[in-house]
């Protein structure tokens, strides 16, 4: 039976935040769409403007691993939001000049698993930033399982060929980000 799920990821501006070095963050344009799998790094002022550098996930992971400067775009500080878990209005009262909230979804509902970002209940709380490795199967316990790893081992998989650790997790222990 489903339990109740982490927080839902709600955007907020970056502008109130001082340091964002490796946050996830959305970018975008209201009325026009919005980006994520993003990370940020600090912002920076130019002239009487502030900038957020944002560049891919895949970028920074690679920046991180091997301790090299890598491209960022600068941002507009007013078009950057921080993917922050917390509490939210209910769905139908988003607002349309922000990226919607991000609900999570419970990952018994039968989607494909493989590669998203998914959400672990534990004991005392919610682990986020990990990328499933599979979709759900049925393991040698009868359980439905799904293979999970961490975020950064998901991108240093993809940067240097190393296979992430990857551990089985029952799939009723899972959320869809």
């Amino acid at each position: 039976m489903e339990s109740a799920g982490p927080p839902p990821l709600v955007p907020v501006p970056a502008a109130r935040y001082t340091r964002v070095r490796g946050r996830r963050v959305i970018v975008g344009v209201p009325g026009v769409g919005f980006r994520g799998d993003l990370r940020a790094d600090d912002p920076v002022v130019q002239g009487s403007r502030t900038f957020v550098p944002v560049l891919t996930e895949q970028e920074y992971y690679r920046a991180e691993l091997h301790h090299v400067e890598a491209f960022a775009i600068l941002v507009p500080v007013d078009r950057v939001w921080v993917e922050e878990p917390g509490p939210a209005e209910p769905e139908n009262l988003q607002p349309l000049d922000a990226p919607p909230i991000q609900w999570p979804r419970w990952a018994r509902a039968g989607e494909p698993l493989l590669g998203r970002r998914v959400v672990r209940a534990v004991p005392d709380g919610f682990v986020r930033d990990l990328r499933a490795l599979s979709n759900s199967y049925t393991s040698h316990t009868g359980v439905e399982s799904v293979r999970v790893c961490a975020e950064s081992a998901w991108y240093v998989w993809a940067l240097d060929g190393t296979p992430p650790s990857a551990m089985e997790v029952p799939a009723d222990q899972l959320w869809i980000e």
